[in-house]
């Protein structure tokens, strides 16, 4: 199966706008955006803010950059779709501090997070499935439970990208809590495992000083566990919707609009090119044979005229003895 292709000519966005192009609308009005904000940046002399902008348009480029050099086709919804997830988290949620803003916010994208990995993960078995030279077949359960697979896993490798950047880059992805009960055997001075509870928290105090927080800073782990649920809801919803899609084929599913799909393959000529030289020496007999009928034809049109020609001479010779012998 040939996943790659030539590269097409970019489009103006005068033209992107004449073909209802909204996917490339949109990223072209996102890009703009980000590159205004980053040069802003640069001013303020913001250099963190600067690489999350570059990585944003980076991020940006991937879906067209898979379109451009790939036979892999993402429907407008999905692209969309991605580009406004990248943006609501590299640049409202890291720069302009969504994150701690909206407490939702987090949760949110999570939850799309879980949605989009498992649409891409239903796409890739699918096209499988559907491949004539294809050597399975899974029945709708299975390829619903590889996207709930495939989506998850996403999830998994996104929280150890947390928590490697928190420890080896002192940042603070993984976001903390406030929590007013803790329960730990740590506490038991017995060291029998024994699990010890304080509740009522309402003041931490670190080195001698009062964080100020109102209860117990809880680091991360809520942060991920909450962040692996709503992944898990994403995922579970379009799984599901993706079972029903693939057991009934209906093109009016909302499913269709977030799966990619692969271009029909051009089909091959089975006859080789010719080279120029093989050209003439295969047209060259076909010539002498013409050739050789054309004179074949006019041979048989001058035949009748000779046979004509000879019978009137030998008349005229007869003619003429037959006058000598009749003169004295």
């Amino acid at each position: 199966m040939k996943i790659l292709k030539n590269r097409p000519d970019r489009k103006s966005f005068a033209q992107m706008v004449r073909d209802r192009d909204s996917a490339q609308i949109v990223h072209y009005l996102l890009r703009l955006v980000v590159i205004l904000i980053m040069i802003n940046q640069l001013f303020d002399q913001n250099y963190e803010n600067v690489f999350f902008c570059l990585l944003a348009i980076m991020l940006f480029a991937v879906p067209s950059f898979i379109e451009t050099h790939t036979r892999i086709d993402f429907p407008p919804a999905l692209e969309n779709s991605i580009l406004f997830f990248i943006f609501a988290a590299q640049i409202l949620g890291e720069m302009r501090a969504y994150y701690v803003a909206f407490p939702f916010w987090d949760m949110m994208l999570h939850t799309a997070n879980g949605f989009l990995a498992a649409a891409i993960g239903f796409s890739l078995v699918d096209i499988l499935n559907q491949s004539q030279k294809g050597t399975f077949r899974l029945s709708p359960v299975f390829v619903a439970i590889v996207a709930f697979c495939f989506s998850m896993t996403i999830g998994v490798l996104w929280e150890f990208m947390e928590y490697g950047m928190d420890m080896i880059f002192a940042t603070d992805m993984q976001k903390d809590t406030i929590i007013h009960t803790i329960r730990s055997v740590m506490l038991d001075p017995t060291s029998t495992l024994k699990v010890v509870t304080i509740s009522n928290i309402t003041e931490v105090t670190v080195n001698g000083v009062d964080l100020g927080l109102g209860g117990y800073l809880d680091i991360g782990l809520h942060d991920t566990i909450k962040d692996m649920f709503v992944n898990f809801v994403g995922a579970l919803v379009f799984s599901i919707a993706g079972y029903f899609y693939v057991k009934n084929r209906k093109k009016s599913s909302f499913v269709i609009h977030f799966i990619p799909t692969l271009e029909a393959e051009k089909p091959k000529d089975d006859k080789p090119i010719a080279s120029k030289k093989a050209k003439k020496e295969a047209s060259k007999p076909k010539n002498r044979n013409k050739k050789r009928a054309s004179r074949r034809v006019k041979s048989k049109i001058d035949s009748p005229k000779k046979t004509k020609e000879s019978k009137t001479t030998k008349q005229r010779a007869v003619v003429s003895q037959q006058k000598d012998k009749k003169l004295p």
